[in-house]
């Protein structure tokens, strides 16, 4: 492959995701945050909780404290037989809070069966709400989310994810600029089209009878037999996508998640994105061509972007040219930092939420590594079943016994 076609194919990439997505943002601004005032919904926010300990009290606290009507306002964690003692500080909430739910799976199931799970008990929620458990929301997130639901055919809202320890050392600093560009430039040609393709959930809300609609497929997720527990985010949107509802993401609903601070936190991962991309991608290969012809061109540049560019790496090194690579990448991380440095939405930032745009320049070396390393790990080890994010690691056992107060 000679460098030409290479360069040519990261143009067309770099055009479509970042050129034709501000274009759309720009043309139709106001159609893409529209909002509505006089919907008030029955919220139910479903937390999916395995092994983070006084944390997730914490988390709860945060949620029954939102800015929404407390009448109208519920919180079920769902625990996935925790090992540590997660599951104790989750009924202490509920002990604390009558709005609060406590549930827990018979045996380790995986994070999008028991989001299933506490989505079949909340029957009286007209919009499930998701969030993670490390995530601390903002006070009038859930009110942003639910404005966005302007007509029937809207059945997602994602919000904007922030790092919460943005300054804590060099990791983090560069992941705080990574999600400024997966939040704000990377979604903007899907926020223009409504059809956003990956909601975060670390906050989302969810119509739930769609979710209701979905359920056997979500359910029966599997590659030749061996069920998926990882990438529910990007399945479940695509699977609302497909099924010919629109996707939505707001700015102005916000949250706050802890970014990694080791190398074999962020590593574990970027292995487990790298998995569903290659699942999620190639699965939905056949629904592409149903797409808007630009989210099509999107999806299209993307698989090929994951599959081919780590032999494009090893092409390079292979032929004598690692450090022409390392030089591309210096320029392009070193132009992304500008971006960063001069976006009128970063100087608005308090301070403590911006880094210094150096920060990002590890990534010229993280960047190629990744797809070198971890798009190859990732294919051969789909059958995974770790929930593989802050240490978490398999776990098969029975459900202790729910200490005094929990809820059934």
């Amino acid at each position: 492959m000679t460098t030409f076609p290479i360069f040519l194919f990261i143009f067309v990439v770099f055009l479509n995701r970042y050129v034709f997505g501000l274009w759309l943002t720009i043309v139709r601004k106001r159609k893409i945050d529209e909002t509505i005032d006089d919907y008030w919904p029955t919220v139910t926010v479903v937390v999916p909780l395995f092994n983070e300990g006084k944390s997730i009290y914490d988390t709860i606290i945060s949620l029954v404290n939102l800015e929404y009507p407390k009448e109208k306002l519920s919180v079920t964690v769902v625990d996935d037989c925790s090992t540590d003692d997660s599951y104790e500080w989750a009924c202490k909430a509920a002990r604390e809070y009558p709005n609060v739910r406590v549930l827990r799976n018979p045996h380790n199931m995986g994070k999008r069966k028991g989001i299933n799970h506490a989505v079949r008990e909340a029957v009286d929620a007209e919009i499930i709400v998701s969030v993670d458990s490390d995530v601390i929301v903002y006070p009038t997130a859930i009110r942003e989310l639910v404005r966005r639901f302007v007509s029937p055919e809207i059945a997602a809202v994602g919000g904007r994810v922030h790092v919460s320890n943005p300054n804590e050392n060099w990791l983090t600093r560069l992941q705080t600029i990574k999600y400024y560009f997966g939040q704000e430039h990377l979604k903007n040609l899907e926020r223009g089209l409504r059809s956003v393709l990956c909601l975060s959930g670390c906050l989302t809300a969810y119509r739930r009878h769609v979710l209701m609609q979905l359920e056997p497929i979500l359910e029966d997720r599997n590659i030749l037999g061996i069920p998926i527990k990882y990438g529910e985010d990007r399945f479940l949107t695509a699977q609302i996508v497909r099924h010919g509802y629109r996707t939505c993401m707001t700015m102005d609903a916000m949250c706050f998640t802890k970014a990694a601070t080791t190398m074999g936190g962020y590593f574990n991962q970027q292995l487990r994105w790298k998995r569903s991309n290659i699942v999620d991608f190639i699965v939905g290969l056949p629904h592409a061509w149903k797409l808007h012809p630009l989210l099509c061109l999107q999806y299209l540049s993307m698989i090929l972007l994951l599959l081919v560019y780590p032999f494009i790496i090893a092409q390079h090194v292979l032929e004598g040219q690692f450090f022409d690579l390392c030089f591309f990448h210096v320029q392009l991380i070193a132009m992304f930092g500008l971006i960063y440095y001069f976006a009128p939405s970063v100087r608005a930032l308090p301070p403590w939420l911006r880094v210094h745009p150096i920060a990002f320049m590890p990534m010229a070396v993280l960047m190629p590594v990744a797809y070198l390393l971890l798009t190859p790990l990732g294919l051969f080890t789909l059958d995974s079943s770790s929930w593989e994010t802050r240490g978490h690691g398999n776990v098969a056992q029975p459900a202790a016994p729910a200490p005094t107060g929990a809820h059934p």
